[in-house]
């Protein structure tokens, strides 16, 4: 009698920023592959509805809410479910911390920096959709997932194109990356109508569906800028190895060249389930929803130079990867405070490449050895931003 293999144990999952729209996105697959994935933890930060509804349908053992103000909704909620509920910061790094197997990293923003660290003191794999982590404290984050033995998974488009090209294969082939930008909403707009831009025109993107600070970010090209910092820190390549190119089809993700002159790419279209799925169930493929690419019926793909007078962030990026130290998490707090002074109206759209610049000249530069220094230096960058943006 031929003994019959085991089954494999379903992936145990957690989801910090399961109500944001990386979050959603992986909720969707989880629904789609019950018998893959069991659910440990669930993290949302106001929308208490949709954390409630996606707790009732995927039964995690525990669901947290950042703000405290919400907790007793939360816990009212889902009495009776045998669901924990939890909420505050402590409750998110708990989640964090729990035995998950795989943690999607997905809280936006400096604010997913101590709970994404947590996870990565576990040792566990965690799917790093948060670009800020990087960002702000990527020296520190990749000498405690090195120390704990975590591994690092990107879920950013291009990031995980490079990651799939990559993978297997040793750096020292590598010629350079190509991170490919859209180019947003403004990509072929004046300087002129960029300057008079309203919230509601940097939020339409073109291609892909996502939160307004990312839309922003896309829309400056502030994420290109912040993603050649996390690209520089997930395959320990130097600036003048990573190069960014405007894609407007967002088909190619991304790009390697090697040594002997060959250039892979990954292609697909532009829906985030795809590089969610390859990491939910790496080293495994899954299957996902996303639509497949008909190469005819687009019919072209076209490339070009980012225009570096319009887009002055990715000037600015690479200026402080070369600065080092506490540069990168100055200029993520920079950011994140200009872009919602931009989203609620104080600013103009210039001005948020401008916020950032004016803070990055006011303060220091200095060197970052913990997880409180990181805090400590964000917190300045954004006091210092704010000042910036009352001095307009």
């Amino acid at each position: 009698m031929i003994a019959q293999e085991a089954l494999p144990r379903p992936r145990r999952i957690t989801i910090l920023g399961s109500t944001g729209s990386v979050g959603r996105s992986t909720v969707d697959l989880l629904l789609r592959n019950r018998e893959r994935f069991e659910v440990e933890a669930l993290t949302g930060n106001r929308n208490l509805d949709l954390l409630v509804d996606q707790a009732k349908r995927l039964r995690p053992r525990l669901a947290a809410i950042a703000d405290p103000a919400l907790g007793r909704a939360l816990k009212g909620a889902l009495s009776g479910t045998g669901i924990e509920a939890a909420a505050g910061p402590d409750a998110l790094a708990e989640a964090a911390a729990r035995p998950a197997d795989w943690v999607m990293g997905a809280i936006v923003g400096a604010a997913g920096l101590a709970p994404t660290l947590a996870a990565i003191r576990r040792g566990a794999i965690v799917a790093l959709a948060n670009k800020e982590c990087l960002v702000c404290a990527g020296e520190l984050v990749m000498a405690e997932a090195r120390a704990a033995g975590a591994r690092l998974l990107p879920v950013d488009s291009e990031h995980n194109a490079i990651f799939q090209v990559l993978e297997g294969d040793h750096l020292n082939r590598v010629e350079r990356i190509i991170l490919t930008a859209s180019g947003g909403p403004f990509r072929t707009v004046g300087l002129e109508e960029m300057r008079a831009a309203k919230p509601a025109a940097a939020l339409a993107h073109p291609n892909w569906a996502m939160g307004s600070k990312i839309s922003i970010d896309s829309a400056t090209m502030m994420n290109k800028g912040l993603e050649l910092i996390e690209a520089h820190h997930l395959f320990g390549l130097p600036s003048e190895k990573i190069d960014i190119v405007v894609h407007p089809q967002s088909v190619v993700h991304s790009l390697v060249a090697y040594v002997d002159g060959s250039v892979l790419a990954q292609l697909g279209n532009p829906d985030m389930r795809t590089p969610i799925a390859y990491a939910l169930a790496w080293p495994d493929r899954m299957e996902c929803p996303a639509p497949r690419l008909d190469l005819a019926r687009i019919g072209a793909l076209t490339f070009e130079a980012p225009d570096p007078a319009r887009f002055p962030a990715l000037r600015i990026a690479r200026e402080v990867l070369a600065a080092g130290g506490a540069a990168p998490t100055i200029l993520n707090a920079a950011n994140e405070v200009a872009v919602a002074a931009f989203l609620g109206s104080r600013i103009g759209f210039l001005d948020i490449a401008r916020v950032a610049s004016a803070t990055l000249e006011r303060l220091p530069g200095r060197g970052i050895a913990s997880l409180a220094e990181v805090a400590e230096v964000d917190a300045q960058a954004r006091r210092t931003a704010e000042a910036a943006i009352a001095a307009l």
